[in-house]
């Protein structure tokens, strides 16, 4: 994988992310409102499945622009927006379907991995990658 790949992971996960975390801060700010919404439709435990849920898209989002567990998160996300897409969203056709598309996006990440500029790992001996191009190498 060279330079201009990992350049284009990065920001393909912070496009992906940043959907996540407008939408989970959304959810915090209307907590009463997202929370009627999910008991009409049938939802247990409406408000505390409501505050998971701006929890999990902030952290998801945020573990998603650094590049942390990748496939993990996007095995977790694409899961995530096929459920919302059929529970939800299912009378809804343009967002089923962007929910749809976003579970494809997620698995690709899944499958190609975070790239070179992410975090890898936890602990001491983590690093954050950040590769060095070659600017005679990136037009060429």
């Amino acid at each position: 994988m060279d330079e201009m790949d990992d350049f284009t992971l990065l920001i393909g996960r912070c496009l992906l992310a940043f959907l996540f975390l407008v939408s989970g801060l959304q959810k915090f700010w209307n907590i009463p409102d997202l929370s009627a919404y999910l008991d009409s439709l049938g939802l247990p435990a409406p408000t505390i499945l409501t505050w998971l849920m701006a929890l999990c898209e902030i952290v998801g989002g945020l573990a998603l622009v650094i590049g942390f567990q990748i496939r993990a998160i996007s095995i977790l996300f694409a899961t995530w927006c096929v459920i919302t897409a059929v529970v939800v969203h299912i009378h809804e056709p343009s967002i089923l379907m962007k929910n749809l598309a976003l579970a494809g996006g997620f698995l690709v990440l899944a499958g190609s991995g975070p790239g070179g500029i992410s975090y890898y790992g936890t602990g001491p001996s983590a690093t954050f990658a950040v590769p060095v191009p070659e600017v005679a190498g990136l037009f060429g």
